[in-house]
């Protein structure tokens, strides 16, 4: 086989029939290659959106609810309808030692103000954190560290700034770290710079101690909101409906009551979004290697055609003495040897649509949505050995039909 292979006479014979019908052949190459351009660049897109996707939530645990009180839309124990409800401080503890599967539990307040620097000035939003933010929502500082346990001890007036912030109040590359801010005309000496997290929400703002928030703004033990973290193994749909009936439990709400505690599960929206993947990933083999099929099969059409046009020609050969198996072995490698080159095609062509693709945003200055667009080279591979098993299977059956027909009578065809 390989011999046969490696002959300069078979590979001239493969050559002088693609030269005969080069308009044909090229249409069919184009076919094949379309699918696998089809194929490569759908599974490019998909990687670049799963790894975008990955980039955006990758500092965030996503395996998170949030929740927060809102009003009660049910009377309870003597309590009227629109009674409003406020988080505590005892109620994170409470969680904390009741809820199983926990991994955080982080209280959180906000409020806005306007930050002052000499002349310069912006309103934003204000947060009250524990250092243990950085461990769920992962800070990307840019200048200095983030919120510390001395901090929220010795109730630090201290500061971390958005990038953003740091923008409209300081000089490009002005060194920020040691400088101090207004805020509610209040000094705060600058720690750290971080650039936020990059789908907006309320990570984008400035951060103090928690325990300065409260002081400073007279909050006492309450607080705005938590971010309750379950492990991974655990469903952080099952921790959501626990959280928020021990606090109907805590607040002498109705067990019943839907509106007395708002929640946004981010683990359920993540799940939702990693299945949408899945589901491009599937559509996407799904139509590319059904149009490689649909192309292939146009190839075993062309090779029915050009072994008719070759009857008398494969009824010489025989003659002089070809075997069935060499002119099998032939049609069966001109087959594999077209569709490689419609692969080769068109993984080249995909790559470079992939490439033009991912800098195009870099040429315009726009977001990204989509980041490192590739496809992994085992991918890559099992494209390839798809092509040869199609083009194997699907040039079988010329060979098979050219073999069939008796030397004597192919010599007889007009």
């Amino acid at each position: 086989m390989f011999k046969f292979i490696f002959d300069i006479d078979t590979w001239q014979e493969i050559f002088e029939g693609i030269r005969k019908n080069m308009l044909r052949t090229a249409i069919t190459i184009f076919g094949v290659m379309w699918g696998v351009l089809l194929l490569v660049s759908l599974l490019g897109v998909a990687r670049g959106i799963e790894n975008n996707f990955a980039k955006l939530f990758g500092d965030l645990a996503t395996n998170s609810v949030f929740v927060w009180a809102q009003s009660t839309g049910k009377p309870f124990k003597g309590f009227q309808t629109g009674r409003p409800i406020q988080l505590k401080s005892s109620d994170v503890t409470a969680i904390r030692n009741n809820i199983d599967g926990l991994e955080f539990v982080v209280p959180r307040n906000r409020t806005q103000s306007q930050v002052i620097r000499g002349l310069k000035s912006v309103d934003a939003g204000i947060f009250g954190d524990y250092p243990i933010l950085d461990k769920v929502e992962k800070k990307n500082l840019i200048y200095g560290r983030f919120i510390n346990d001395n901090d929220i001890v010795d109730r630090k007036k201290v500061c971390v700034l958005n990038e953003d912030t740091y923008k409209q109040l300081f000089e490009i590359d002005e060194f920020p770290i040691g400088i101090y801010i207004k805020i509610n005309n209040i000094n705060y000496q600058v720690i750290g710079v971080y650039k936020p997290f990059q789908m907006g929400g309320p990570s984008g703002g400035i951060h103090i101690p928690f325990s300065t928030f409260q002081q400073v703004y007279n909050q006492g033990n309450n607080i705005g909101w938590m971010m309750v973290t379950g492990k991974p193994e655990t469903e952080i749909d099952q921790i959501e409906m626990d959280v928020k009936l021990l606090l109907k439990n805590l607040h002498q709400v109705d067990p019943e009551d839907e509106r007395a505690f708002g929640s946004f599960n981010l683990g359920k929206e993540f799940k939702k979004f990693t299945g949408f993947l899945t589901g491009i990933q599937f559509l996407t083999w799904f139509v590319g290697i059904a149009t490689l099929i649909a192309g292939v099969f146009a190839i075993g059409n062309i090779l029915l055609i050009t072994v008719k046009e070759r009857t008398q020609e494969i009824g010489i050969r025989r003659a002089l003495g070809a075997t069935p198996r060499e002119i099998k072995q032939q049609i069966v490698l001109e087959s594999v040897f077209l569709t490689s080159v419609a692969g080769a095609l068109g993984i080249i062509l995909g790559g470079l649509i992939l490439f033009l693709i991912d800098h195009s945003s870099a040429v315009t200055g726009d977001e990204p949505w989509l980041s490192n667009p590739t496809v992994n080279i085992p991918i890559i591979l099992v494209a390839v050995l798809l092509l040869i098993i199609f083009g194997t299977l699907i040039g079988l059956i010329p060979a098979h039909i050219a073999t069939s027909i008796k030397p004597i009578d192919a010599l007889r065809d007009e």
